[in-house]
């Protein structure tokens, strides 16, 4: 998985730049995943340590050292310095330094890094360099390699430390998806990704995914003994965390005001019929249903035991009688389908609310009049796009169709590609990809190039933008939420990656994807 670059979501590993070089390192064993983790930072890159690793590590190039007595140090990491500690140990043998200078540059290359410092030391190793009788391109691959770690560098036991944390996260996401995803999920914000983007990820790993439901759903997301995911209430935009465990909970929100009354309801036979239970002399409960007895200060919170049929509520009037859910709140409720349960579907259900929530008006009482029970809704149901655009509203995700599959029949018939047909296609020929925009770059150390990553509903497709066209381009690659991409296709060490020589925002009535931006 790791060398396939299959790690969205996997800590660490899961960056533009990260994916990019896993096919490259091909990892076989833990210790690859340490040189993984430190390789793709500041100081390698400014260091020109990264492709020399990676063309040893392919054995297309030969291992050679800045001078022969640093191959000791240096021969884990096939003559290339890629830790903190070796570029000490290099100081000492190499320029002579003592334990007393190797601290001191450990502190310049530390947390508060400084590169005057670095400046300063630089003298003092091309001095010491010169006793040893290092000079020349020699002593200035060391300089260099050593200088650039003010810039950033990992300790070899940070990256170790680290390492252990990726293949943790990597094993749990290969065997344990659900597991997996449903942890990050329950964790948000965090990683390189947004919550709408993991969840498209796993369902192409199969991983199931049920919606948010006022009958079932706890307030953080759970694996059912199914094993599909449920959604929990915490992502539903708008609803209070108080209002999200009084739902899951049945019981009226307390936040903020005084706390009704307990519900009084039968834990037997959840009978709660006030005439039909009745206080004993011994200051308990008794039904007269089914002649069960209870203590109520003893027992489980009355409000939380379903009512029959192991439904938590039995109405829209139920929920809100029940919960003290706000109007704004149900009707989010109402719009991603989690009222879907109480019988009605979305629209239905947003009739309903206005019933449960204001005194009926003369249309409500004139349609009512028809039937004893509440009249249908006389709305049309939502189409598919209406409820993908109101999943994202109400939620910021669906775990329905991705916002892409809707178009892709048109833009099939103009030669727009898959993300999952690239990596079978001809390195060097030019093709069309669209997508969400999930993440915009523009590092550092790029030399003004910035890349994109657009998500459709195959996978994900690496977008890269060079300085002179993002700078004609660069309103519609910051502002479009969904872009058409003409470009370049490359193949190389089971990379893919599209180098862009034209831009379409593309129109489209999806909703509007969260990108994670210059991070």
């Amino acid at each position: 998985m790791l060398r396939e670059a299959d790690t969205i979501g996997v800590f660490q590993v899961e960056s533009r730049a990260q994916m990019a070089t896993l096919p490259r390192l091909r990892p076989a064993k833990f210790y690859d995943i340490v040189v993984e983790v430190a390789i793709i930072r500041p100081g390698p890159i400014v260091g020109n340590m990264v492709h020399p690793y990676l063309k040893r590590r392919q054995n297309l190039e030969k291992v050679v050292y800045p001078h022969p007595s640093l191959e000791p140090i240096l021969k884990r990491t096939l003559g290339v310095p890629l830790f903190q500690e070796q570029l000490l140990r290099m100081a000492m043998v190499a320029a002579g330094f003592s334990g007393g200078e190797a601290e001191e540059l450990r502190r310049a290359m530390g947390f508060k890094r400084s590169e005057k410092r670095m400046k300063q030391l630089e003298v003092r190793l091309r001095e010491g360099m010169a006793r040893q009788g290092i000079v020349d391109a020699a002593a200035e691959e060391i300089i260099r390699s050593i200088t650039s770690f003010a810039l950033y560098g990992f300790p070899e036991s940070h990256a170790a430390s680290f390492a252990l944390l990726v293949y943790a996260s990597a094993y749990f996401k290969a065997h344990y998806p659900a597991a997996f995803y449903t942890a990050l999920l329950n964790n948000q914000p965090m990683g390189f990704y947004h919550p709408a983007t993991l969840v498209k990820d796993a369902q192409r790993r199969g991983v199931r995914f049920s919606p948010i439901d006022v009958q079932v759903s706890d307030l953080e997301c759970r694996v059912e003994p199914d094993g599909r995911v449920r959604l929990g209430l915490m992502y539903v935009n708008g609803l209070r965390a108080e209002a999200g465990r009084a739902i899951a909970e049945g019981r009226r929100a307390t936040v903020g005001q005084k706390p009704d009354p307990p519900l009084l309801r039968c834990p037997k036979c959840g009978c709660d019929d006030r005439s039909m239970i009745e206080d004993t002399p011994n200051a308990t409960l008794f039904c007269n249903i089914c002649a069960h007895e209870w203590d109520q200060q003893r027992a489980a919170p009355l409000s939380r035991v379903p009512p029959p049929g192991g439904q938590r509520y039995s109405s829209v009037d139920d929920l809100v009688a029940r919960t003290g859910v706000r109007r704004d709140e149900l009707t989010t409720l109402a719009e991603i389908g989690a009222l879907n349960a109480l019988g009605h579907d979305r629209r239905s259900a947003l009739w309903q609310i206005e019933r449960a929530i204001r005194a009926p008006g003369e249309m409500f009482e004139r349609l009512e009049g028809v039937d004893e029970e509440p009249a249908s809704s006389p709305l049309r149901p939502m189409t598919p796009v209406e409820r993908v655009r109101a999943d994202y509203a109400g939620t910021s995700l669906t775990v329905g169709a991705h916002p892409m599959a809707l178009c892709r029949g048109e833009l099939a018939l103009r030669g727009v590609l898959r993300a999952s047909d690239l990596a079978g296609g001809r390195s060097g020929r030019r093709v069309r990809v669209a997508g969400a925009v999930i993440t915009r770059q523009r590092p550092g150390t790029a030399k003004g190039f910035v890349f994109l990553t657009l998500e459709d509903e195959t996978g994900i497709a690496n977008i890269i933008v060079r300085p002179d066209l993002f700078s004609d381009d660069r309103a519609t690659v910051i502002a479009a939420s969904y872009l058409l991409v003409e470009g370049t296709l490359q193949i190389q060490d089971g990379v893919t990656s599209i180098k862009a020589e034209r831009f379409q925002a593309l129109s489209t009535d999806a909703p509007t994807p969260q990108s994670h931006d210059y991070r």
